[in-house]
């Protein structure tokens, strides 16, 4: 049988450019050709991983869409509004922030979760806060169990936004950012735009934060303290450092703040009602032009107890409105 020399260079020509095309088809998990363009798109896809670092510096790589236990209800709000779900968390989330957990167990209260049940739901990752004494005691004791750690601390808008830009990456959903933290950044930008002064050029003020049992001056180390300071004011505490040990009233009429401002800790209720005898067995109270002049306000908690999360920018708009005399609102 004879071959035809230009049919035979044609079919090996046939057969290199079919091999090629099999080469650089979009290839399927299994490694064969995928069936479309569509299959191919999604095969590279995310990473298997994501790579977070904490307030403290740790790094570690995580799943995608991990098994979660979170020990402050905050930081739960910002996980779940990530587009994450939690295997376990504390108390607070759903007792204080009124959080949709889900089936997540209940793992204990802020100062006191218990590592035995947190251990016991084999999380891939641990969320604690940085500033809880109690939570950092017990890090030594998960990570020995095979429990990575991860500890944030928020303090201002910056803070969070770090926090959910790492949050929305572990759950693969970057545009839940935006819908977060971005709207949330727009808003505080257009509050100071329509409500700031210039540094230090705004009202003086006096924060305060009362407990059941007492009441402390507090300075930009408070949520509170840190938004007013960015809107311009002038806290009378940083003028008198004596006062955030030892409030005196004696001080406070002499700095003369044209506003105090108020957050709670605890039970808001056994709060007030610890400022209010305080103020009743001292009526020097009562004469400041502050109190006078209906400038004496007590904060809500949800927007500067709790960390505000997505409603940071509602947080400068209710400050920055009653530092212009008009009336606030909640959404």
């Amino acid at each position: 049988m004879r071959f035809d020399k230009t049919a035979l260079t044609a079919l090996a020509m046939a057969l290199v450019l079919a091999a090629c095309g099999t080469e650089n088809a979009p290839q399927s998990p299994s490694g064969l050709p995928s069936g479309g363009e569509e299959a191919g798109a999604s095969s590279l896809a995310e990473p298997k991983e994501a790579v977070l670092t904490d307030s403290l510096g740790s790094q570690i790589s995580l799943p995608r869409n991990p098994r979660v236990v979170c020990l402050y209800g905050s930081y739960s709000d910002a996980w779940l509004s990530a587009g994450g779900t939690l295997a376990g968390t504390t108390e607070d989330a759903v007792k204080e922030r009124g959080l949709d957990v889900g089936d997540a167990e209940i793992v204990g209260t802020v100062k006191e979760p218990s590592a035995e049940k947190i251990i016991a739901l084999e999380p891939d990752v641990v969320i604690l806060s940085a500033d809880v004494a109690a939570q950092q005691d017990m890090v030594d004791v998960l990570e020995s169990a095979g429990l990575p750690c991860l500890s944030y601390r928020v303090d201002d808008f910056s803070d969070y936004a770090a926090m959910m830009e790492q949050f929305c990456q572990a759950t693969g959903q970057p545009e839940r950012y935006q819908e977060t933290a971005g709207k949330a950044e727009a808003r505080m930008k257009a509050a100071k735009e329509a409500y700031g002064f210039a540094a230090g050029q705004g009202p003086r003020v006096l924060l305060m934060r009362a407990f059941s049992t007492g009441v402390k001056a507090k300075t930009d180390d408070e949520l509170a303290g840190a938004i007013l300071k960015d809107l311009g004011c002038q806290n009378i505490a940083d003028e008198h450092p004596s006062m955030l040990e030892d409030l005196s009233l004696e001080e406070v009429i002499e700095a003369g703040p044209e506003f105090i401002f108020v957050t709670t800790m605890g039970s808001e209720e056994k709060a007030l009602a610890y400022l209010d005898s305080l103020m009743a067995n001292n009526p020097a109270w009562s004469g400041l032009e502050a109190v006078k002049e209906g400038r004496y306000l007590v904060l809500p908690k949800e927007l500067f107890h709790y960390k505000p999360n997505a409603r940071w920018g509602e947080s400068y708009e209710y400050l920055g409105r009653l530092l212009h005399g008009q009336e606030p609102d909640l959404d």
